[in-house]
């Protein structure tokens, strides 16, 4: 079975300024995924190195770096599938987590899904990872731009017909005039989807949630089938954008479905950010692997970070 690996950095708009270092960030995420798979390494485990590598990079809205809630916090969510068995962990409104993601990980091994608050940091030091000061959570730029209040800010979509190495560049129309990454106005999640060598499929995604968001708001991020979802026969589905809306439609459950039904990864990714627009008005994207490896994006925002890797490629592509 061909590797496959693919991650998003959050959907939206991007300054001129963070494009470069955005680009830089996924590529190395999906350098520290690909040297799991490629070392024999699961699928699971190659999602959770890509997004720890994203949460560590101050420059994206999870981990180390997140947007700040109203009351000037970093509240994180994860989520994490693995497709062969449908184990899910998931945690939300964590704010002593410095990974959320490998949190979610420790979930998904247990009896629970989804685990919230205190509840999950207990759980973590149960499980033995360690909890960090909620100040190193935040990085002096957030702090600046919670201080500052939030700004305001649709258009394109991305993907590989089925059979290509590269990707194709299509065009989306926008929603609307709302920006969602972390450098637009308020929102962004970090994703990966992952195919390893015995076609284990796995998905992911980690966040900070909107900009200023109510304490205790939970969007799609660590909801199964809306912000992530793994079926071993169908592939993976990494979501980002207004997490509201993804919820409503059950959206990465929906493109999953429409890979089962014989789409291939990109158009069941620009097929389901059409339902994403035309049914709720909703704005972001969201990144797919088939069963085969092979990869799929879309998305009616201004942007989308991202960078894929794929068996017989020297390095990851990444683009805006």
């Amino acid at each position: 079975m061909p590797l496959a690996l693919v991650v998003h950095g959050g959907a939206g708009a991007i300054r001129p300024e963070r494009q470069d270092p955005a680009r830089a960030g996924c590529s190395a995420a999906a350098l520290a995924g690909w040297g799991v798979l490629a070392a024999g390494g699961s699928a699971l485990d190659a999602v959770q190195a890509a997004i720890v590598a994203l949460e560590n990079d101050p420059g994206f809205n999870a981990g180390t770096g997140a947007v700040l809630t109203a009351d000037g916090r970093a509240e994180l969510d994860a989520g994490l599938m693995d497709g062969q068995t449908l184990q899910v962990g998931a945690v939300a409104s964590v704010i002593r987590m410095k990974n959320p993601i490998a949190l979610a990980r420790r979930v998904l091994a247990s009896p629970h899904v989804l685990l919230t608050g205190t509840g999950a940091e207990q759980f973590a030091l149960a499980a033995g990872l360690p909890l960090c000061d909620p100040a190193d959570l935040v990085t002096p730029a957030q702090r600046e731009r919670w201080r500052n209040g939030n700004g305001q800010g649709g258009a394109t979509s991305i993907g590989a017909p089925a059979g290509s190495g590269q990707l194709a560049v299509a065009t989306l129309p926008g929603a609307d005039s709302h920006a969602l990454d972390d450098d637009g106005d308020r929102h962004g999640t970090v994703g990966a989807v992952a195919v390893d060598g015995a076609g284990r499929v796995a998905a992911g995604a980690s966040t900070g949630g909107i900009a200023a968001k109510h304490p205790g708001r939970v969007g799609d991020t660590p909801l199964v089938g809306c912000g992530f979802y793994a079926e071993e026969g169908l592939g993976g589905v990494s979501s980002t954008g207004h997490g509201e809306d993804f919820i409503r439609l059950l959206l990465a459950r929906r493109a999953a479905e429409m890979l089962g039904a014989g789409l291939s990864a990109q158009a069941a990714a620009c097929e389901a950010i059409w339902l994403l627009q035309r049914r709720a008005g909703g704005s972001g994207g969201l990144i797919v692997l088939d069963a085969e490896g092979r990869v799929g994006a879309a998305r009616n925002t201004p942007a989308m970070a991202y960078a894929y890797v794929v068996e017989g490629m020297a390095e990851p592509i990444a683009g805006i």
